[in-house]
């Protein structure tokens, strides 16, 4: 039991850093079009060495929903526990997030999180000009004009135009979570190829900051590999813990807008 849930705690970090790569864009301006599309549907696994231990689907959908009269996006995030981790502690988180088609930035997040008996819903709605997120653990100001939840921040950061971005540069990016706004710095590392199920792939590799703990060692980093084309998606995230390793690795990904840097 004490395993799978901590098992359960590095597979919600690992999908927190797929969702928050990389910068804000006051620094790293989007492109000119989002580098996905409706239809775009993710499948990633979780594993404990060799032991799949947990699975997760991104979709993006297109919705009939507007808020303040704008057309959006619906960003699904599915994860759920598999195997004997499944057996032992069970999970099934769902996760919402509505984004405007154009500027990519939240109104509204939810989730429903199902982790063995323990049960909760969550409910926000962000005002990005006014830098306020009202939800139903709070009300809380914001110190920017673009703060994201758990979802939006992975589909904004992959849309960033980073031609310029050197080695050894780093970057922050805000986001809600829970009942509270915090900021996490990634570091660029470099170009590498990643060997995955769907073949040998150019990636950027990026680290984004984490604090040792009772799963991290203190010495522990967190890496992160993104396809090197006009998709920029997550392949894998890596890192060490007490005892072994997790990774995540991309399993499958269809509806995509460009052709995967594949050598």
């Amino acid at each position: 039991m004490k395993h799978t849930k901590q098992m359960k705690n590095i597979f919600f970090i690992l999908t927190l850093t797929l969702s928050k790569f990389i910068a804000s864009a006051q620094e790293l301006p989007l492109k000119k079009d989002a580098v996905f599309q409706d239809g775009e549907v993710l499948s990633y696994k979780l594993k404990y060495g060799f032991i799949t231990a947990a699975e997760a689907t991104i979709k993006v959908l297109n919705s009939d929903l507007k808020f303040d009269n704008k057309p959006t996006y619906k960003l699904t995030v599915d994860a759920e526990t598999s195997g004997t981790f499944d057996v032992f502690y069970k999970v099934r988180d769902h996760y919402d997030s509505y984004i405007d088609k154009t500027d990519l930035l939240p109104y509204f997040y939810q989730e429903n999180i199902r982790e063995g008996s323990y049960k909760r819903q969550d409910k926000a709605r962000f005002t990005q000009d006014a830098k306020k997120v009202v939800s139903n653990r709070g009300t809380f100001t914001t110190p920017t004009t673009q703060t994201f939840d758990l979802v939006s921040a992975y589909y904004f950061a992959r849309s960033l135009d980073i031609t310029k971005l050197k080695t050894g540069d780093k970057f922050k990016l805000n986001y809600f979570l829970g009942d509270e706004i915090s900021a996490l710095e990634i570091e660029y590392i470099g170009k590498e190829t990643v060997k995955s199920k769907l073949g040998n792939i150019r990636c950027l590799k990026f680290s984004p900051s984490i604090k040792p703990g009772r799963i991290f060692k203190k010495d522990s980093r967190l890496y992160l590999w993104v396809t090197d084309d006009g998709n920029r998606v997550p392949v894998k995230a890596q890192v060490e813990i007490l005892v072994g390793a997790v990774t995540m690795e991309l399993k499958s990904a269809s509806g995509l807008k460009y052709a995967l840097a594949k050598e």
